[in-house]
């Protein structure tokens, strides 16, 4: 991270989370649970939110997977551009703690946070280039609208140069932050590191 950036409540700095529910406790995680937290993620065994999801495994194991192959599959529309729009999507639906993880990991791909700074800022004017524009825009009207999208807003990320196939990435993207969102929102809260600091 190469500035801290603090807007409108959404920061591109590292935060905790907090369940507001009880989590499976790692000494008492049946065989199966702790499989599928060892192949979910690499912190989650330590994370609340999966400590949580785990209650149902074979659930956190197919989202887990649908996740990875979304978001970090080779080819099609590069990671940066998915991570710019699932931090997109994240400042539409409010989850501060999504932002911030997707930012950081823009700016690690990117090698670059301005783009960020808009979306913190003003989503619906962000993006330092048209495609990140026309990027921007498309993942907001999903977000906000997903059963009204038309031809025609295809048609523009086109005109920016998408192909296809980086369409279909992006609205995975989309899509399962629409889900990610839901998640992290109602069953914890976002703990920023002064609050942390102060415990």
């Amino acid at each position: 991270m190469s500035e801290i950036i603090r807007s409108h409540g959404f920061t591109n700095e590292s935060l905790d989370w907090d369940a507001w529910l009880d989590v499976v406790e790692l000494d008492k995680a049946t065989p199966e649970q702790v499989a599928v937290l060892e192949e979910s993620h690499p912190k989650a065994k330590t994370s609340d939110y999966y400590l949580f999801l785990v209650h149902q495994p074979e659930i956190l194991r197919q989202r887990s997977a649908a996740f990875n192959a979304i978001m970090y599959a080779p080819g099609g529309m590069p990671r940066a551009e998915r991570e710019l729009s699932t931090t997109v999507v994240s400042r539409i639906n409010g989850c501060v703690y999504c932002a911030s993880v997707h930012a950081q990991r823009f700016e690690q791909l990117a090698k670059r946070n301005d783009v960020i700074r808009e979306v913190f800022d003003e989503p619906r004017t962000a993006g330092t280039t048209d495609r990140e524009k026309a990027i921007a825009q498309f993942s907001i009207a999903l977000t906000e609208t997903p059963g009204e999208v038309r031809p025609a807003q295809l048609q523009a990320l086109r005109d920016v140069g998408l192909t296809d196939a980086e369409i279909l990435d992006l609205i995975h993207s989309i899509a399962i932050f629409a889900w990610a969102n839901r998640l992290m929102l109602n069953l914890g809260e976002p703990v920023f590191p002064e609050t942390v600091a102060a415990v």
